[in-house]
């Protein structure tokens, strides 16, 4: 293969000193922080979060799926390239990957805190962290800093912190701290973020969502519906007629789901446009917005892979999600020869290097 594969969404593992030495002194003794439970093993505990992040399912990339286990897992036992840089390295050529975008993990708890300034204080010392995390390998950690949004103003502030920083993008919280994301407050904010030319990005399990019904497994297959919500109100909510270069990522919510949707709104669209709120007007279809302005990242979704042509496939990357457990790490390889076999080599390199090498701004020849 002549072109280098990219994960478009890969995660750190925070370790237990992450936001204690990095967070506002008046913030670190509520900072979260690891703690060994009886029983349970070690768990990240967040101040004000009722329910803690047991370290075992988010690092468990590589188990077979009767080896995955909520708890009893000990920090030591995890995958070292979470938090150290030079083992990851190893851990990406394990799995054919050249390089990676690197998200959160306990970050993405964190975006769901209901107070803003101790969100804010957590992000900025995740942001620190990462910062000195992706320094000896920036060309191969591309990291994704986060902002706690509590007004379009200081999240402005906070996109040229963090690019500043050198970190390549940011993940948004779900809910930010002023209206919602379609409110014409945020048209500066918009407008920052091409300026600057960090990729925003809305993850799943970034948002607070509703108790889901049935058995718990019920609950996995609802983690995508934040997602498609913040892209139905970007959309719908003339975000992207208003900021027609606007690029947000829609991460490790699948893609094969993204025709139906486009259609979906389309339909509603077309039938139901008075419910658009007065003096709302798209000069396009909802659909052209989502197949232009919006990038989705997936794994293994293999119907994502057949569906290629009913969108954009300019705006779909793959990723592997290490070291989480839903990753295709080590065996990415063998998974991709069979999921993307049906596509032209064009699309294919598009896919796994191109289209997330552009969005990034990756210069591939440091890549070997």
């Amino acid at each position: 293969m002549s072109y280098p594969i990219i994960s478009a969404d890969s995660h750190v593992t925070e370790p237990p000193n992450t936001y204690i030495d990095h967070i506002d002194p008046a913030y670190r003794d509520r900072a979260p922080h690891l703690k060994t439970v009886e029983g349970a093993g070690d768990i990240f505990v967040i101040d004000g979060m009722k329910t803690p992040i047991p370290m075992g399912i988010v690092a468990a990339a590589g188990k077979p799926a009767e080896e995955i286990r909520m708890m009893g897992t000990r920090f030591e036992e995890l995958h070292r390239g979470g938090w150290d840089p030079e083992a990851r390295l190893a851990d990406q050529a394990r799995d054919g990957v050249a390089a990676e975008i690197v998200y959160p993990t306990v970050g993405m708890a964190i975006c769901n805190h209901r107070d803003l300034d101790y969100k804010k204080a957590c992000c900025d010392a995740y942001n620190r962290w990462l910062t000195g995390y992706c320094a000896p390998h920036p060309d191969r950690l591309l990291g994704v800093g986060q902002t706690a949004m509590r007004t379009p103003e200081e999240g402005i502030a906070d996109l040229e912190a963090i690019a500043r920083m050198g970190l390549r993008g940011v993940m948004m919280p779900g809910h930010p701290g002023v209206a919602d994301y379609d409110s014409p407050a945020y048209d500066a904010f918009w407008d920052a973020a091409i300026e600057i030319g960090l990729p925003l990005s809305f993850h799943i399990l970034t948002t607070r969502d509703g108790a889901t019904r049935g058995p718990r497994m019920n609950a996995f297959l609802s983690v995508i519906r934040g997602c498609q919500d913040i892209m139905g109100t970007l959309v719908l909510g003339g975000v992207f007629e208003r900021h027609p270069r606007l690029r947000v990522v829609c991460v490790e919510a699948d893609a094969g789901w993204v025709p139906h949707y486009m259609y979906r709104m389309d339909h509603a669209f077309k039938r139901h446009r008075n419910w658009l709120p007065p003096g709302q007007a798209l000069s396009k279809l909802p659909s052209e917005y989502f197949a232009e302005s919006i990038y989705t990242t997936f794994q293994d979704d293999w119907v994502a892979f057949r569906s290629v042509n009913m969108m954009n496939w300019r705006r779909l990357m793959w990723a592997n999600d290490f070291p989480h457990s839903d990753s295709t790490w080590p065996w990415s390889q063998d998974l991709l020869a069979e999921h993307a076999d049906e596509l032209t080599a064009e699309q294919r390199r598009a896919i796994l290097c191109d289209n997330v090498a552009e969005l990034y701004r990756i210069d591939l020849t440091t890549l070997g």
